[in-house]
């Protein structure tokens, strides 16, 4: 007996790793020390910092990934891993420098796997960081055959005079939101919920499922496309933005809970939000969930980004401008709010 006769191929993993080598060395900044297959990623502070403060995060990609492995679709869930680490660290002002995964499965399967560190790479190349390391580990009998699940962590930087905690916010401040992608990878457990109980599967054609409604508008052309349109990367554009001189005193990245739980966690204190909810038009996709599910507004709004996956605090003074330079940057962005004085919450977004 040997540990591939209990289900752990050794060879496979390795055969993996030289699989995704190229991939991998694809991502690399300057700073990296040394290749893959270390027993750690090293890495050189970049120069120019007088004070230099790191930034981590860490996150998954939830139930998202239930769709993609009944899908046989395996390219893009990679990119959600990335975006879901970046995006927090770049609330901060923090610039990703590396990122690092762990990737678990029931049985190595190097065609699937290779498309999920595809998709990381891509979002590690749209985030501008290096992908330094990872661990793939096989457990037979806790994961079945063909299922794995993803975690990712991530470490920025950002000089300390730039980073942002609160302080900088002032009453008056404007929110200016940042169009989402889609529903992200936050809340999937709810729509594969209400996929299920309405009959539906996730290859059924929008124009069977809801003739009324333009594919285009909702992600895809099948319900498994739309919810697996990966999450949108903020990071370049937002620090292109500050780099531009566009003052930013705040950032949220909207995550689980919406903007009800994300938004105020970059205000200081006794200081909220007033929305305006008429601001911006709830795109189809979260109109179709609410209407077949039966869930109610506060719900929604409470489980998914609603159409807004990003959100910066700006002075009034820089309104038109930063909306312009993200229009520019193909991004739809809108005000949708002011900072006024209150308890650490949003104030108005159920109309």
């Amino acid at each position: 007996m040997d540990y591939r006769d209990a289900g752990v191929d050794v060879e496979a993993g390795r055969a993996f790793v030289d699989q995704i080598r190229n991939l991998v060395h694809g991502t690399f900044r300057p700073e990296v020390i040394g290749g893959l297959g270390g027993f750690g990623g090293c890495f050189q502070i970049p120069g120019g910092f007088r004070e230099p403060v790191l930034v981590s995060g860490t996150d998954g990609v939830g139930t998202k990934l239930k769709i993609a492995q009944i899908l046989n679709q395996h390219d893009t869930v990679g990119i959600d891993l990335v975006a879901m680490c970046v995006n927090d660290v770049l609330t901060s002002g923090a610039e990703p420098l590396f990122f690092l995964d762990y990737l678990a499965t029931g049985k190595l399967d190097k065609e699937q796997l290779t498309q999920v560190v595809t998709g990381i790479a891509s979002g590690c190349k749209q985030a501008g960081c290096a992908l330094l390391g990872g661990e793939t580990a096989e457990m037979p009998g806790f994961y079945q055959v063909g299922e794995y699940d993803l975690a990712g962590f991530c470490v920025g930087i950002v000089e300390k005079s730039q980073m942002l905690d609160g302080s900088q916010v002032q009453v008056g401040d404007v929110a200016i939101a940042l169009a989402s992608t889609g529903v992200h990878s936050n809340g999937l457990s709810l729509v594969r919920k209400i996929i299920s109980d309405q009959g539906f599967a996730w290859s059924d054609a929008w124009r069977q499922v809801a003739p009324h409604l333009r594919p285009e508008l909702l992600g895809g052309a099948t319900i498994g496309e739309a919810f697996l349109k990966p999450t949108r990367i903020y990071v370049k554009p937002v620090l292109a933005a500050r780099q531009a001189g566009i003052e930013i005193h705040g950032m949220a990245h909207i995550t689980g809970g919406g903007l009800p739980e994300n938004l105020p966690r970059c205000l200081g204190k006794e200081q909220t939000i007033k929305i305006d909810p008429n601001s911006w038009v709830i795109p189809p996709l979260f109109q179709w969930l609410a209407e077949v599910g039966g869930v109610s507004s506060e719900a929604m709004y409470n489980t998914f980004n609603m159409g807004i996956g990003f959100v910066l605090l700006v002075p009034p003074t820089q309104v038109d401008q930063t909306i312009s330079y993200f229009q520019s940057q193909d991004i739809t962005a809108f005000a949708i709010g002011e900072v006024i004085t209150g308890s650490n919450s949003l104030v108005g977004l159920l109309k």
